[in-house]
Order: structure tokens, then C-alpha cells, then sequence
């Protein structure tokens, strides 16, 4: 299990090294393709957007390993420690549910809801449609098996749906159990406003003794 978690949280980290990397890359590359060669390419707008969108939803899962989703926790953190922890817990379990009916609706309908959707509904209508993307070409020798056409298939760029929605549920469920076993606080980041008030009081502190520093020397 070990081994496993480790496997996903360098796959992560290199995915959205890699996303990041490639973003830049393209936006550079197009910028000089337009005002030092007068030319581009087409599909650059498009293919930069298909990243970005996986960069948010794979950042969904990330921001909660490394708790860096902002939350508002004032209120809770007046209650008693056990009445903190149900709220901490009940955060958790919230996350989990709006990360599996997301993924897909259909599990509502045990509370007789009649629903059906969600990514991994749209991601396989998507992939049986067949079709391709607006501008983003594909080489001759790609396969024909992927669909499409000579356009990249839809379903490509959408598969990050499922896989970012299932990422962000796994990760709940470990914040959960870790607040189960008194491992972590809140699934979402404490107390980081007060943290940067804390560092702009003291950036304001050393101005002042260093205005003062100055202004003994001069005298």
C-alpha cells in the first residue's frame, strides 16, 4: 500500500511539472513563432487550455495532500477539541461525496433519486461519440484506432475528468483517516491568514528597527 501511495504522489508531482513545463513551453514557442516569424500554430490556444484544465483538476487532489485549500476555520476552532474534530471530520466526508457524485450521480438513486451523469457518464458518451477536437491536428501517423479523425480525440482531453475526480476522492479519504487518527488537523489549510498576518507584522517590525538603525547611524 505504501508503495502504491508513493507511486501516486511522485506521478503528481512529475504530472504537474510536466503540465506546468508544457504550458510555458507552448505560449513561449507561440509568442516567437507570431512576432518573430509572422506564423503559429493553429491548435497552440486550444491544447493550452486542455492543460490548464488538467492542471485544476489534478491540482484538486494535490492541494488536498499538501493542505493548501483555503478554508474558513474561525468559528469551528471556538468549539470544544471533540466538537472540532466532528467538523473536521464531517469536512472530509462532505469532500468525499461531492468527489463521488461528481465522478458519478447514479449512486444517489439508493436514497431514490432518480440521477444519472457525472464524469465518468460524460467521459464515455465522449469516447463513443468519436469525435475531435476543434484545432488541435494530429500527425499522419497517429492510429486511426483512436478516433477522431486527424483531430485529436475529445475524449483525450476529457479523461482527466475521472482520473482527477478519482484522485480527489482517494485523497479525501486519506485526509479522513488521518483525522481519524489525530495525524492532521482539517482537510483544508489552518489558520493561514493569521500566518500572514503574523509575517506582515514582522516584515513591518524589522522596517522599523532598520529605519531606526539607519537613522542612528546618520545622526
Amino acid at each position: 500500500m505504501n508503495k502504491v501511495s508513493t507511486f501516486i504522489d511522485r506521478f503528481e508531482e512529475n504530472f504537474i511539472a510536466i503540465v506546468l513545463a508544457l504550458m510555458v513551453l507552448i505560449s513561449f514557442s507561440q509568442v516567437i513563432a507570431r512576432y518573430v516569424f509572422n506564423s503559429g500554430w493553429g491548435g497552440a490556444l486550444e491544447l493550452t487550455q486542455v492543460l490548464f484544465a488538467w492542471l485544476i483538476l489534478f491540482g484538486m487532489s494535490y492541494g488536498i495532500k499538501v493542505g493548501s485549500h483555503i478554508g474558513v476555520d474561525a468559528l469551528i476552532r471556538t468549539f470544544p477539541k471533540p466538537v472540532f474534530r466532528f467538523f473536521a471530520l464531517f469536512g472530509a466526508v462532505v469532500c468525499i461525496l461531492y468527489g463521488v457524485t461528481l465522478f458519478s450521480a447514479e449512486w444517489l438513486t439508493i436514497f431514490g433519486v432518480e440521477s444519472k451523469g457525472g464524469a465518468w457518464f460524460y467521459f464515455s458518451k465522449i469516447y463513443s461519440i468519436g469525435i475531435g477536437m476543434e484545432d488541435i491536428v494530429l500527425p499522419d501517423f497517429f492510429p486511426e484506432a483512436l478516433h477522431g479523425g486527424e483531430r485529436l480525440p475529445r475524449w483525450i482531453a476529457y479523461l482527466i475528468l475521472p482520473v482527477g475526480l478519482a484522485l480527489f476522492v482517494l485523497r479525501s479519504v486519506q485526509a479522513f483517516i488521518a483525522i481519524w487518527k489525530g495525524e492532521r488537523e482539517m482537510i483544508i489549510a489552518s489558520h493561514e491568514a493569521e500566518e500572514l498576518l503574523d509575517e506582515h507584522e514582522k516584515s513591518k517590525q524589522e522596517n522599523i528597527h532598520t529605519g531606526n538603525d539607519v537613522e542612528g547611524g546618520s545622526k
